[in-house]
């Protein structure tokens, strides 16, 4: 049974930027399970994504789980595109069984300005507010850039992006040489110019999961099995278990953003990072993307590890999901 928190603690104002990538939808999904979050806004970056499928499945899923929140499309744009093969698992969710009976976004083709709503809930905001990113950062640079007093309302960035200790996500079959190198992860290396100025501009803490945490949130047959079970009777998994059906075959797909995510309610279910200097290589002829530790770089706490072998993780996942939607 989903656990029960006290109603009585206040709750953490956070403010969602994705980019719309199966993951991430379920980090939506997550999200709205956590009685301790106040999920103000997402921003959709279309990144890892194509547009409209991307807003129409966060309608839907603003439907599912008979939520509020508003939704914007960031006007950000990357130095290095997500490839187009990985761009379509959007559509495949919107296509969903589970989600057939819930209506487009009625707003379509036109969209509320996700770069607008950012700024308008920093500057609405009463109480210092969470940012967790798990796309590139641009939406985020770009905003402070032109508004920069608006930096002071951010008590604190989640990020999951980068790789530190373990090689990068860029395939060499979809991004050829000389712009391929085995280090730089896709959220750093879609902007890397953002990451940058983040690190150089900005003094709110920074939380980042890197590669080296995510490899280990793998999409394991066990999880699969269990979501399919609670699917029975839970339309949230059921929801989980359809989506992540469409990329569990995938050796490389894994919980990266969930990941990110469940630190917002459960710290405890990790190894307490350690602070690291870090810098972004934004060279065009080297390795681009590339998060390295410098003497000279922006203080980040790093997350490395599970507490324990990932059990806990996991069942806090499945056991999150293992709801219904509001009636």
């Amino acid at each position: 049974m989903p656990e029960v928190r006290n109603a009585l603690v206040p709750k953490t104002p956070v403010i969602l930027i994705h980019d719309a990538a199966i993951d991430e939808f379920m980090s939506v999904l997550l999200l709205s399970t956590m009685s301790e979050v106040d999920l103000l806004g997402i921003v959709v970056v279309n990144a890892d994504c194509l547009a409209a499928p991307a807003m129409s499945v966060s309608w839907k899923l603003n439907t599912f789980t008979r939520q509020s929140v508003p939704i914007g499309l960031s006007n950000a744009r990357g130095l290095n595109p997500f490839p187009w093969e990985y761009r379509g698992d959007c559509v495949k969710v919107d296509e969903l069984a589970v989600l057939k009976s819930y209506s487009a976004n009625p707003e379509w083709p036109a969209y509320p300005d996700g770069d607008a709503l950012l700024t308008q809930l920093l500057s609405q905001a009463t109480t210092p507010v969470t940012l967790l990113v798990t796309s590139p950062l641009t939406p985020i640079s770009s905003v402070l850039q032109k508004n920069p007093a608006l930096a002071k309302n951010v008590s604190r960035l989640i990020w999951m992006g980068g790789a530190v200790s373990v090689g990068g996500n860029l395939d060499p079959a979809t991004v050829p040489p000389p712009t391929w190198n085995p280090y730089a992860e896709w959220n750093a290396f879609w902007d890397p110019e953002a990451v940058s100025w983040i690190f150089q501009n900005t003094q709110f803490p920074i939380v980042m999961f890197p590669l080296d945490i995510t490899n280990q949130a793998a999409i394991t047959p066990s999880f699969m099995n269990t979501l399919a079970q609670q699917a029975k009777t839970a339309s949230y998994s059921a929801l989980a278990d359809q989506s992540y059906a469409l990329v569990a075959a995938e050796a490389f797909y894994d919980m990266w953003d969930v990941t990110a995510t469940c630190w917002l309610t459960r710290p405890d279910l990790f190894q307490e990072p350690p602070t690291l200097q870090l810098t972004v290589d934004t060279d065009l002829t080297g390795a681009m993307g590339t998060i390295r530790i410098a003497k000279t770089g922006r203080a980040v706490s790093v997350v490395f590890n599970f507490a324990d072998d990932g059990t806990g993780f996991y069942n806090y996942v499945l056991n999150q999901f293992n709801r219904s939607a509001p009636a």
